[in-house]
């Protein structure tokens, strides 16, 4: 049979009900199953047996749809939370006229960290300050920002991280000990002309994860990852029709 397209790809975690993660909008995956051979010679040129020895089974997938819930079960396995890390990128604020010469950001009450204050007139960067700031200086707190009485009705851009409650997934990112080694089942299937090829990894880990932007094209993460038996001594199930 003809095969066209990428297919579909998904992975399964080890955990107990765990949900099944498609990977969406999937670009193309990649299976590359490779043995190690061992050659017995003679006294002629070419082996007069060979054996295979070790295999290694790995593949990679790419994806445009970006889950962090996906990513969190099939890489990271650590703690999760509802919830986001945003980006205010060049939000624009004018020093207040009168003392203490303060621009309170949009999101100051959910504010996270400082990225840095550039004056909007001339791009030029303002430095950070623990605290009585001269001109061209600043300090943060909780979202305010204070500035110096001679930067009095300056516009300024200021770029800054906050949180939301709801809307995604966050993942601590904590450092684990050598050998954490998270798994998951990988299915992988694809349709032409009403015929069906389907691979099912019994378990498998990831070993890689790219995300690499540009700037004008999509961001395609892709994730490597590698086979290995299961505690049955079972790679898989390949399925292919006639």
């Amino acid at each position: 049979m003809l095969a066209f397209g990428s297919g579909n790809f998904y992975g399964i975690a080890a955990a107990a009900n765990s949900t099944p993660r498609k990977f969406a909008t999937l670009q193309d995956v990649q299976f590359d199953l490779q043995f190690t051979t061992k050659q017995l010679y003679g006294q002629n040129q070419f082996a007069v047996d060979v054996r295979r020895a070790q295999a290694k089974f790995t593949g990679k997938a790419k994806f445009a749809q970006i889950s962090g819930a996906m990513l969190n079960d099939l890489f990271f396995s650590q703690a999760a939370a509802t919830g986001l890390l945003l980006s205010a990128v060049g939000e624009a604020g004018t020093v207040a006229a009168a003392t203490p010469y303060t621009v309170t950001v949009a999101n100051a009450a959910t504010f996270d960290t400082d990225l840095g204050v550039v004056y909007a007139a001339t791009g030029a960067p303002l430095t950070r300050v623990a605290s009585a700031p001269a001109q061209g200086q600043y300090s943060v707190a909780a979202g305010v920002y204070t500035f110096n009485a001679a930067d009095t009705g300056a516009q300024v851009l200021i770029d800054y991280l906050y949180t939301a409650a709801a809307g995604g997934t966050k993942v601590a990112l904590s450092n684990q000990a050598m050998g954490t080694t998270p798994t998951f089942m990988g299915i992988f299937s694809t349709t032409a002309s009403g015929r069906n090829v389907t691979l099912k990894l019994n378990l498998c880990t990831s070993s890689k994860l790219s995300l690499q932007t540009k700037i004008e094209d999509y961001t395609i993460p892709e994730l490597d990852f590698e086979v290995m038996a299961d505690a049955a001594n079972n790679i898989g199930t390949l399925s292919v029709a006639n």
